[in-house]
């Protein structure tokens, strides 16, 4: 277990570097440089002072150099700084990343309390009125935009009952109740869009367990209806269900950046919103080389839960 942890972690680092590399250059590809609008902010079109700001910022040297200085920066744990703040883009990320890893975890929380539930209950009564309901709200949640329904959540509560969700984030150490009001229904909604594909994989899983052989041997020695799902049937059906949530984790990173902004979160997503609309180049690095090594890391954990789920599979 040990060897096959080492040479996944080790194998992080070719992968965070490629990914790195495709961010980096592809950043200095859109349309409009940072340069470009801080001139324009300034109301400056002097060509001796663009040369300046380049030479000061240091975006006057070649990309490759400058992706190597970055590189050898990062790997020191600099990310470097903001070049409209001038502060530390580490500073800003460990600010940050506490917010954005609550939102994920509640919306997980939500989607797994929702979803395998439903999806167990809908394969034990197949093609009743419980399964159609639960498989056409899957589908409904499936087919509704996460940002379409955050818009009505902001929107319509507040035209017709003259409510609307907390926007004035705090944290959750200084006051948790008014932490958790603010983040609940954004969870809910990133949780509602992840929780449909999850309780269509468990319903399928659930429906190819029950068939087997041994399911049928357990019935017949007596084995009871509950821990029979959950110590046999809902075990070996899960590894399906725990890859896909892995799978998941890039969409719920992408999928609370709207969130953020549509609800004000100041995490992840709205610090690399804001850098995208300034160029900030090296907080968007710096956001996504945290979002890439966070998502490999969670693969990782899924793959090490196989050996807990299922007592046959041995990582070597």
């Amino acid at each position: 277990m040990r060897t096959y942890i080492l040479k996944r972690l080790l194998a992080l680092i070719p992968t965070l570097l490629f990914a790195s590399l495709i961010v980096f250059g592809s950043l200095r590809m859109i349309p409009g440089s940072v340069i470009d609008l801080m001139l324009a902010q300034n109301d400056i079109a002097s060509s001796q002072d663009r040369a300046s700001i380049e030479a000061a910022m240091g975006l006057d040297q070649p990309l490759l150099l400058q992706y190597v200085q970055w590189v050898s920066s990062a790997v020191r744990g600099d990310l470097g700084q903001s070049l409209w703040q001038g502060t530390p883009v580490t500073e800003q990320l460990l600010a940050r990343l506490p917010i954005s890893f609550e939102l994920g975890l509640l919306a997980l929380l939500v989607a797994l309390s929702s979803a395998i539930p439903i999806g167990v209950y809908s394969a034990l009564r197949q093609d009743s009125m419980g399964d159609y309901i639960s498989r056409s709200f899957s589908l409904v949640m499936l087919a509704i935009p996460g940002f379409w329904l955050g818009t009505l959540v902001m929107v319509f509560p507040s035209v017709w009952w003259r409510w609307a969700p907390e926007l004035d984030y705090v944290p959750f150490f200084e006051e948790p109740l008014r932490n958790l009001g603010h983040m609940l229904v954004p969870a809910i909604l990133l949780g509602l869009g992840l929780s449909a594909v999850t309780m269509r994989m468990t319903r399928t899983m659930m429906l190819e367990v029950m068939r087997q052989d041994y399911i049928r041997t357990a019935r017949a020695k007596g084995v009871g209806q509950v821990p029979l799902i959950w110590r046999h049937a809902l075990r070996n059906g899960l590894i399906p269900v725990v890859t896909l949530i892995g799978l998941q984790a890039p969409i719920l990173i992408g999928g609370a950046v709207i969130m953020e902004q549509i609800f004000v979160i100041p995490g992840m997503g709205l610090l690399l919103l804001e850098a995208v609309s300034r160029r900030d180049y090296p907080v968007i690095s710096g956001v996504f080389l945290v979002v890439g090594a966070s998502v490999l890391i969670i693969n990782l954990l899924v793959d090490l839960s196989y050996g807990w789920l299922d007592p046959k599979v041995r990582h070597q």
